[in-house]
């Protein structure tokens, strides 16, 4: 397994090897090395690399054969704990990370992310199958165009007998899923996301953005600036950019890695969150404000998985924090002397008369393309992280000039002379309240209507909505709406409109249940002077916004 010494590090960050190590009493790592390939030769050695399997020989005879078989490996001798010598075998890692995968069976394959990941390895090389019970578009069509939308839709064990080399589990899938089982049963390696991304980028820096709110955004800046600067690097994050044809991507001559860090669940059977698995170098807390009410049911258990996330940050490492957020300051107390700690707050700016917003710099002024508080902060924690990286001052500005946002994260979709129309992915209450807030401050002399679903289980559960109290006070208009088939679907009980305008605190707020009621009442607004914003992480039981908007201001 790896050893954590300041000699291991320098090697690691030089992006070359992967190291093995043959030393008393250390077992090696199945995730290292093939385990169909080389388990046979590694096993467990003892003192002086003893109790190696009698039809290896001895621990010197185990690394010679090896080296005979694998001649680009080579031996590097170093000091190890109590004065023993601990011999490492060094290779190059793109030769394994390619050789011990080479099909891939992917459960759940239909998810966002999961059917991102499934293109990227398949683009790779690498032969993937997999199954769904459900694959909307745009996965549907996507896995289509590569020859990859699994014959039929549910779960088939059968796929399974050609035994693959991993299986990667989505969350989408329960424990008790056929496929998974068998592959349990078989010995199979089954891998959740988190999981797969870290074997794939071991030898590479990693860098994570966390938080509860505007993870997305950070993590787009950055794989926006590093694009333009032509930097190699890997990545994967929760929505599709522009100029980016999948949301996943995994190289072997990358030596950087910037992941978006869920902190929901690894998978059905892995039950700890993204962020803990992906073992950052670089991490990135944006805010922490109670979500996943069903997976973490107090605030302080919710709190404790970036404590976590804090206190695994390496030796050398670093931790970017939001300073402004009275809970991340509560998990992100600079008391290791070994890692380096950078808070950052809302960058320097001015709002110009037409709502442009502009950067103030130690050189020019940079008008950029997103405005509000919250993304500011977001730029400025993106800055922490490029000047890391090598990316410093102007030339990070040069490239965030022509940032446009992350899809579906204050993403314009309409807009005439007086009206302009947003979604944004906000449902949570805290980026409910940035997100208004941010919208009425840029354009102060509109009105502005709101329309927010509650679509997740946190939102819809009636013991979580007084968080919403007093987030939803900018908007001139509020209009909360949800789907009953939503709650039927989760198996949850009725909302009351009148349980949620108390909870809301606000009798003003307009309640829908209907779709297309709510769509007929937009449309009869005489839109002068008004600007419209849908904030939902679902779809308004499948409104259809873009279409919404370009009625609306076609007027």
């Amino acid at each position: 397994m790896p050893l954590q010494d300041s000699w291991m590090q320098e090697r690691f960050l030089e992006k070359k090897d992967l190291f093995c190590c043959i030393a008393p009493r250390v077992v090696m790592p199945q995730r290292y090395i093939s385990k169909r390939r080389f388990w046979p030769v590694f096993r467990k050695t003892g003192e002086n690399g003893s109790n190696i399997p009698a039809s290896a020989g001895g621990g010197k005879k185990v690394i010679h054969k090896f080296l005979g078989t694998y001649p680009q490996i080579r031996l590097r001798q170093r000091d190890g704990a109590y004065g023993k010598i601990i011999t490492f075998a060094l290779f190059e890692l793109h030769y394994m990370s390619t050789a011990a995968y080479q099909h891939i069976h992917m459960i759940a394959i239909g998810g966002s992310i999961m059917h991102n990941l499934a293109l990227a390895l398949h683009r790779k090389g690498l032969k993937v199958t997999g199954s769904d019970d459900e694959i909307f578009e745009p996965a549907k069509g996507r896995l289509a165009a590569d020859g990859l939308l699994p014959e039929a839709e549910g779960w088939f064990p059968e796929k399974l007998h050609a035994r693959p080399d991993a299986v990667i589990v989505g969350m989408h899938a329960r424990a008790d899923n056929p496929e998974l089982l068998y592959a349990q049963e078989h010995n199979i390696p089954i891998f959740s996301f988190p999981e797969f991304i870290y074997e794939q980028s071991k030898n590479k820096q990693r860098i994570v953005i966390a938080g509860s709110h505007g993870k997305t955004s950070i993590t787009s800046i950055i794989l926006h600036v590093l694009q333009y600067h032509h930097r190699l690097f890997d990545y994967a994050v929760g929505a599709q950019l522009e100029g980016f044809d999948l949301m996943v991507k995994l190289t072997e001559d990358a030596p950087i890695i910037v992941i978006e860090g869920d902190e929901y669940l690894s998978s059905p059977i892995q039950r700890v969150p993204k962020i803990h698995l992906y073992h950052h170098h670089i991490g990135v807390i944006s805010g922490i404000s109670w979500d996943h009410i069903n997976v973490f049911p107090t605030e302080e258990n919710y709190r404790e998985q970036f404590k976590i996330f804090v206190d695994i940050t390496p030796k050398a490492g670093t931790l970017i924090y939001n300073q402004d957020d009275e809970q991340v300051l509560e998990v992100c107390v600079p008391n290791n002397p070994d890692v380096h700690y950078i808070g950052y707050t809302i960058h320097e700016h001015k709002i110009k008369k037409n709502g442009k917003t502009v950067l103030k710099t130690k050189k020019d002024d940079v008008e950029i393309q997103v405005f509000g508080e919250h993304n500011l902060r977001n730029i400025s924690a993106a800055k922490e992280v490029c000047k890391r990286i090598g990316i410093k001052g102007q030339a990070f500005y040069e490239a965030l000039a022509s940032f446009k946002g992350a899809a579906r994260r204050l993403e314009k979709i309409g807009e005439n002379g007086h009206t302009l129309v947003y979604k944004d992915f906000a449902h949570a209450p805290s980026k409910l309240k940035a997100t208004s807030e941010a919208f009425k401050k840029q354009y102060p002399d509109r009105q502005l209507i709101a329309c927010l679903e509650l679509h997740t289980f946190s939102s819809l559960n009636k013991d979580f909505l007084p968080q919403y109290q007093g987030t939803f006070l900018a908007p001139d208009v509020k209009i909360v709406y949800f789907n009953p088939k939503t709650l039927e679907h989760k198996r949850m009980p009725p909302l009351d409109p009148a349980d949620l305008k108390a909870a809301f605190g606000d009798d003003q707020i307009q309640v829908y249940t209907d779709n297309q009621a709510l769509q007929e009442y937009l449309l009869r607004q005489d839109w002068k002077d008004k600007n419209l914003l849908m904030m939902t992480s679902g779809t308004f039981g499948g409104l259809d916004l873009q279409a919404l908007a370009n009625q609306i201001t076609s007027a």
